[in-house]
């Protein structure tokens, strides 16, 4: 039996590329290549479905579900509230990326209905979260003003009011369930340049919940995952500096490549 959380994730890791679970993506149009991408390099099997007449029976069936808000219509809003409707009925876990919620009054009115189908885990950057919250954020379109650290408080109170995981993303990602809080300090500065990075944390984190029976050890195995690769990518200090074109198609060889043993040993939780 694994003694330490990496460990765990090791396991995790050769669970996805074992059983490649069907993972049901309403993304964005600007990510979806990216992401579906990131899902086929992990060895999961992504599937981009976002019409009314489909989400519903595929939601069901799907190792999990992920929703972005990046881009939305009424006609995927429609069919966001269908897929999260059936998953959580399904039982199938869910992860709300809440994409410039708190910046447009559309997209924050609608996480709010979705929040009511109890998301699994909840990924997004400060801004999003403590917006989420209801609370004053300090946001940019999809850009957080403000420190990952500042929504600590406030993703705890999402966590315990919907029963969720909430995953902050920024220099040092914050995952809780509410009581428990861990700090993931991988990760290089680049990957605000790239863009998709935090969909495709939010993919990844949907990618461990098919593998992994607690929330809260996946949405962690995320994270660490997206930032051990940007790590490799960029390989630390002295290494030979690359920009933001090269980095998306080499991170996408480090999740491919990415084995166990470097989550265990690379990983740093605080």
């Amino acid at each position: 039996m694994p003694n330490h959380p990496t460990e765990r994730f090791a396991i995790a890791l050769a669970d996805i590329r074992a059983s490649a679970p069907l993972i049901h993506n309403i993304a964005n149009i600007v990510v979806t290549n990216v992401t579906a991408n990131a899902l086929l390099a992990l060895g999961a099997s992504p599937a981009m479905v976002e019409n009314t007449e489909e989400v519903t029976e595929l939601a069901a069936i799907a190792g999990a579900l992920v929703v972005n808000l990046g881009t939305i219509s009424p006609a995927w809003a429609a069919a966001m509230r269908l897929a999260v409707q059936s998953a959580y009925q399904a039982g199938t876990p869910w992860v709300l990326d809440p994409v410039a919620v708190g910046a447009l009054g559309y997209r924050t009115r609608l996480a709010g209905d979705l929040l009511e189908s109890h998301p699994t885990v909840i990924r997004g950057n400060a801004s999003e979260i403590m917006a989420l919250a209801g609370m004053a954020a300090g946001g940019k379109g999809v850009d957080s003003l403000l420190p990952s650290d500042a929504a600590i408080t406030a993703a705890k109170e999402l966590a315990l009011r919907y029963g969720s995981v909430v995953s902050v993303s920024g220099a040092v990602d914050y995952v809780t369930d509410g009581a428990r809080v861990v700090g993931i300090e991988n990760g290089h500065a680049i990957m605000t340049r790239v863009t998709g990075m935090g969909c495709t944390a939010s993919a990844v984190t949907g990618a461990y919940l098919a593998v992994l029976e607690d929330p809260f050890e996946a949405a962690i195995a995320a994270m660490v995952t997206m930032g051990v690769a940007g790590d490799i990518v960029m390989g630390g200090e002295g290494a030979s500096p690359i920009g933001s074109g090269t980095f998306q198609v080499a991170f996408l060889d480090a999740l491919y490549h990415l084995d166990g043993n470097q989550l265990c040993s690379q990983a740093r939780l605080v």
